[in-house]
């Protein structure tokens, strides 16, 4: 009897060991609920297991992940999630820890249909070198594609879901929030994932990133249809179908066209032609004298020389045709009757 009593004290004592190693353990992976998350969890085939620190007086996440890639037709990485319904924003300061890592490591605001590796999902994806894109597979084991902000390495991200669209604002330091421009259709199943995700673009390393405000917020049904105007200008790879947002304005602008040289782009806004570099930055309108009321029928002659205008400033306020220098001068009618475009 003596022994058996002996026995299962050991056997107690190596259990209460256990269990306190188990508790350690777990204390420095994150809590099971970190804050306004319900659990987190390897996405993947990720060598080494990623973990959460939820700091609850500073409310923000440390969170640690491997994997190899979110990209293509499958992800790998560490996801600290909830279950959510309805339309939603998510927004977060990111904030790498360390600067030795891949480029192309991901942190990463998520809406996910499921936890599986080739999940439907929309992102924010903040790059280990500052690119910042929405990333998206509009269906289980699709490819998946990108939509590139024109803002490298902003100091604030909001991932937003309305109705059956995603779309992405940020904010440089000191600013407030602002659309990025772009937006694609995806419809998630009822309910999804949403939540901060981590991957380290290389299975055999950990990386860091620190998010901090997180804030989740669900948001009304519309209540009709929106009534404010947004134009955004965009490069399409054919090849690949990728996005890369140029330019993004409240103003309503149409008809952009490249110069001849590909180092500029035409279009009209507001009644004028402006010219802007393709690598972005902020328009300037084009003297076309008189021209003030022109549409979105313009064009530049094959040799490059000319722009082609319809404008409907003069007389009866109809269209008619002109041109004038590539680089702005004095209109000259070539249409006598109007409308003409």
């Amino acid at each position: 009897m003596l022994d058996d009593m002996t026995a299962l004290n050991r056997t107690t004592s190596a259990l209460t060991l256990i269990g306190s190693l188990m508790t350690a353990n777990f204390a420095l992976s994150g809590a099971s609920e970190p804050g306004l998350f319900s659990g987190q969890t390897d996405v993947g085939a990720v060598r080494k297991p990623g973990t959460v620190e939820y700091n609850s007086a500073q409310g923000s996440y440390l969170i640690a992940g491997g994997g190899e890639n979110m990209w293509f037709t499958n992800d790998a990485f560490h996801f600290v999630w909830k279950r959510m319904s309805g339309d939603l924003t998510l927004a977060a300061n990111i904030r790498w820890i360390g600067t030795n890592g891949n480029a192309h490591r991901k942190a990463c605001l998520i809406i996910r249909q499921t936890l599986d590796t080739d999940s439907a999902y929309a992102d924010v994806a903040q790059h280990g070198d500052g690119l910042t894109s929405l990333q998206y597979r509009e269906a289980q084991g699709g490819p998946t594609r990108e939509i590139q902000s024109s803002v490298s390495g902003p100091g604030r991200v909001r991932l937003e879901k309305r109705g059956d669209y995603v779309s992405m604002s940020f904010a440089t330091a000191g600013e407030a929030l602002r659309s990025a421009g772009g937006s694609f259709r995806i419809q998630f199943k009822e309910p999804f994932y949403v939540g901060l995700g981590v991957c380290a673009h290389d299975n055999n390393a950990i990386e860091r990133a620190e998010f901090s405000r997180v804030e989740i917020a669900s948001l009304p049904p519309p209540a009709g249809p929106p009534t404010n105007v947004s134009s955004t200008i965009e490069f399409i790879s054919i090849a690949s179908k990728d996005r890369r947002v140029v330019y993004h304005t409240s103003d309503h602008i149409e008809a952009p066209n490249w110069s001849h040289d590909g180092q500029s782009l035409l279009f009209n806004s507001k009644g004028r032609i402006w010219r802007m570099p393709v690598t972005g930055g902020t328009p300037e309108a084009v003297d076309t004298g008189f021209a003030t009321r022109c549409n979105n029928d313009h064009g530049i002659s094959p040799d490059g020389t000319q722009l082609v205008i319809s404008d409907q400033s003069q007389g009866d306020r109809r269209s008619r045709i002109y041109i004038l220098p590539i680089g702005g001068g004095a209109p000259k009618r070539i249409t006598e009757a109007g409308p003409s475009y």
